[in-house]
């Protein structure tokens, strides 16, 4: 692969990264697209393994990502009633108040849901709290496998 082309394959698992963190653009997708394209462009046994190696990374902090913090926050009585209400809420906030709607709806959602549900301030703002505890523990459990595969990705292309 030419040179230009590592660059925009960098470029583009850069904005994949992004769209871990700020999620509006498919960033595991947009990862693993991209390394794919470097792997058919480079050829090799060494560049399909990269692929493969990378997405294992991806699946496996997928799958952590969705059971982990579920977990947590079954533990912590958070029904997923109340996270859905959250995503609907963020959804519809982010189209309202672009980006920063989308943290503040899904807030809303699930205080307003867990206030309905347990009819004291307390509990539920401490339920609201556990799913943003929950939330941000899924982002840095997709940042991380990310940013393995981002890393793998960049020890090859400049080994090969």
């Amino acid at each position: 692969m030419s040179a230009m082309g590592e660059v925009l394959v960098g470029l583009a698992i850069l904005i994949g990264l992004l769209g871990v963190i700020v999620p509006i653009l498919p960033g595991v997708i947009l990862i693993l697209a991209a390394i794919l394209v470097w792997a058919v462009m480079t050829g090799g046994a060494t560049a399909w393994t990269v692929f493969a190696v990378c997405t294992t990374f991806l699946v496996i902090s997928g799958i952590i990502k969705y059971t982990w913090p579920g977990a947590k926050l079954r533990e912590a009585g958070v029904p997923s009633r109340s996270l859905i209400l959250g995503a609907v809420l963020g959804i519809i906030g982010f189209f309202v108040v672009p980006v920063i709607g989308l943290f503040l709806g899904f807030v809303v959602g699930v205080y307003v849901s867990e206030l309905q549900r347990l009819r004291v301030q307390q509990p539920a703002w401490q339920s609201t709290v556990h799913a943003l505890k929950g939330v941000g523990l899924s982002m840095l459990v997709e940042l991380f496998g990310a940013l393995l595969a981002a890393g793998i990705w960049v020890v090859a292309a400049v080994a090969v």
